[in-house]
């Protein structure tokens, strides 16, 4: 008996009727798809299975299920020491499929009627499609606006045309002094873009964007980390490529130390975006611009291994996928933080700063000294500005001492 005919056997002994029975044997084989084990499994349908026998004895049926009543069994399940788990979560899984599949109701949305909620969507809408700013990067700047709309108006009528930039300074003094340098850079330009939104939509007469300062932001004033080049092929050597997580890992931290690839840049990439013959992968970067970047060999080699022998299986177009179910592709930039991060205390490297961007600081260094322009380490990197790139010269101090003036009166 395969894992599916065991499951399904399981399903058909629970109390619910037979379309509902159908229904769950779909959910345990998508679960099962997702890498799910069959242990796990029959532990999720054991659950499931008492949830069906304690409908009964309370005399609902499968149409009265919704979060509440689930919230309910959870708490029967906690009453009776019985509660394992995970068994929320395989139940709110299970309600979201039943939805899917028409058997129970969707919840009602509730209306956006509060004038806040609808300035943020408005808001939240502009950032993504004319921005095209990510849902991370939206999702951080919407609870400044909303404190401010709130501390400014309370619970009257927004009157967004009786703004002034005195409201915007007031705001700023008070919650400047409580948060971190990077938490107040955060806060003006989640400002900024609000202001200069009104204004392109005419909801504001005078672009208020101007009245809002910016936040000191020392980028100069201490060397970007980074590691030196023993360091990296330490890191690298540490990778166990016998193991399938280990390839996956070795891939992305080549791509992270010799093309010096953002984290998010890492998640998001596709099976589609890597053009083998020519030896091309395609960079989606920051506000969705595309840079095509040449394939190292060692770095294609690495990767090939990975899809080859350790990605695996699932509908998912992402190259880098989760090892452990559920398997699905990395969500985000975090993913990719996280291997740095267990990387370096494998290697048994202390370093201020663990993330993914230690890499990307590494590359830039260690082109310069090998003589690379600005400019030339700019395009690599995928800077725009190049601005964004002049943080590294100060870190080729053979220069900076052929250039630096004697103090006068003194000595060096």
């Amino acid at each position: 008996m395969n894992n599916l005919e065991f499951l399904n056997q399981l399903i058909l002994e629970t109390e619910f009727d037979q379309q509902t029975k159908s229904c769950i044997s779909k959910f345990v084989n998508v679960l099962l798809q997702q890498g799910y084990s069959r242990y796990t499994l029959y532990k999720k349908i054991k659950v499931i299975s008492k949830l069906g026998r304690w409908l009964q004895r309370k005399h609902l049926s499968v149409k009265d299920l919704d979060e509440a009543v689930v919230k309910k069994f959870i708490f029967y399940l906690k009453k009776k020491n019985c509660l394992q788990l995970g068994n929320w979560a395989t139940l709110k899984k299970l309600i979201n499929f039943l939805q899917q599949e028409k058997i129970i109701a969707a919840p009602v949305v509730k209306p956006v009627d509060s004038e806040i909620e609808i300035i943020q969507n408005n808001f939240s809408n502009f950032l993504k499609k004319e921005r095209s700013l990510s849902q991370s990067t939206v999702d951080r700047h919407l609870p400044t606006i909303r404190l401010f709309l709130v501390e400014r108006f309370g619970k009257k009528k927004i009157h967004l045309d009786k703004l002034l930039p005195t409201d915007i300074s007031g705001f700023i003094l008070r919650h400047a002094h409580t948060a971190s340098t990077s938490a107040n850079q955060s806060m003006t330009t989640a400002l900024r873009s609000f202001f200069l939104f009104l204004y392109q939509c005419g909801q504001i007469s005078t672009n208020l964007a101007a009245s809002v300062p910016f936040a000191s932001r020392w980028r100069h004033v201490t060397i970007p980390k980074f590691l030196k080049p023993q360091q990296v092929k330490h890191i690298l050597e540490t990778c166990n490529r016998k193991t399938a997580m280990g390839r996956r890992n070795y891939a992305i931290l080549l791509l992270l130390s010799r093309l010096g690839l953002r984290a998010g840049e890492i998640a998001n990439m596709e099976l589609e975006d890597i053009n083998w013959e020519s030896g091309e992968i395609m960079v989606k970067g920051k506000s969705k611009r595309e840079q095509k970047l040449p394939l190292p060999y060692d770095v294609g080699k690495a990767i090939a291994a990975y899809i080859r022998y350790s990605r695996p299986r699932c509908t998912c177009r992402k190259v880098f996928i989760r090892m452990k179910a559920p398997i699905h592709g990395f969500s985000d930039s975090v993913n990719v933080c996280t291997i740095v991060r267990q990387s370096l205390k494998d290697a048994g490297i202390e370093t201020e700063f663990k993330g993914a961007h230690l890499f990307r600081h590494t590359l830039a260094t260690n082109m310069l000294s090998g003589g690379a322009t600005i400019k030339e380490i700019g395009q690599i990197l995928g800077h725009q500005l190049p601005a964004a790139t002049e943080i590294y010269a100060k870190v080729d101090l053979g220069a900076l001492f052929a250039i630096v003036q004697p103090w006068p009166g003194g000595k060096l």
